[in-house]
């Protein structure tokens, strides 16, 4: 069980605390009230607890459960509630705060090691075996337009190839290439999507294959369901993702149409960031 699957901490974050999850690696360069904030309590990657105002009150960077359940106790015993200085305004930094396209649609992706892993005993590498990876397919107008069509565009296709099909369930994997794919079929025929996809690095160390299924359904002119499974073998992985199961190993994604104005409109792919939106929404 991770830290934020342990239902006290659950409870606690739902009940005694208003609870924000950032991208470190953005928020430390924003120039903006929000970067300013992030600046004056944190300095690296874990979880900080701070008032309003800005005063630290505890910080860590853990896997157990046990500890940030005491940290946030701790806080909360520490805590001292007064009136709070109206936050500082100022428009966001416009480098690493990039909306939704106009038009476009969310569509939540999910993925799990299905298989492979050896028998552990230890706590913390059970946490990454069972963990589950969690992102963002953003489509622009074009990509809805073309679904709305019947039909699903190259720049759709290659998107999802290169920036989803990968193993995000350990950490930062990294993303594909062009060159790096092998094979990509990937027909929509009356509302059901099928294909297959062979991904594979230039020295053969890491790759991915695997059959593709969906249904996509369209209603008064709109994408009313976008669902697409994506299961097969994968091997090797990047600096950031290591700890696979040893050869190869069954992986599976699943891709479903997120809710409206949902919170995760917000999110940005993470093939998205580190200065690559262009990229991502690229040919």
């Amino acid at each position: 069980m991770s830290v934020f699957s342990d239902p006290d901490v659950i409870a606690l974050l739902q009940t005694r605390f208003v609870p924000v999850a950032v991208d470190n690696h953005h928020i430390e360069k924003q120039r903006d009230p929000e970067g300013d904030f992030y600046r004056k309590v944190a300095s690296h990657q874990g979880e900080y607890i701070c008032t309003p105002e800005g005063k630290l009150l505890g910080s860590t960077n853990t896997h157990s459960a046990e500890h940030l359940k005491g940290l946030l106790q701790k806080a909360l015993k520490e805590f001292q509630p007064s009136e709070a200085s109206p936050a500082a305004s100022g428009a966001p930094d416009p480098r690493f705060n990039r909306p939704l396209p106009e038009q476009g649609l969310v569509v939540n992706v999910t993925t799990k090691v299905l298989g492979g892993y050896p028998a552990t005993e230890d706590r913390r590498v059970r946490i990454f075996q069972q963990s589950l990876g969690r992102d963002h397919l953003w489509l622009e107008k074009e990509d809805v337009q073309s679904l709305v069509e019947g039909r699903i565009s190259d720049r759709l296709r290659n998107r999802i190839a290169c920036y989803h099909l990968v193993d995000n369930t350990r950490g930062e994997p990294p993303f594909w290439s062009r060159g790096e794919i092998k094979k990509l079929e990937m027909t929509l025929s009356e509302g059901v999507l099928k294909g297959k996809v062979h991904l594979e690095s230039a020295s053969g160390d890491r790759g991915f294959t695997a059959d593709l299924l969906g249904f996509v359904a369209v209603k008064d002119g709109k994408v009313a369901r976008f669902d697409l499974v994506a299961r097969g073998e994968a091997w090797g992985a990047g600096r950031y993702n290591g700890g696979q199961p040893p050869g190869k190993y069954p992986l599976g994604l699943a891709f479903t149409l997120a809710e409206p104005k949902g919170d995760a409109d917000r999110v940005l792919p993470q093939g998205a960031c580190r200065g690559n939106f262009a990229g991502y929404f690229g040919p």
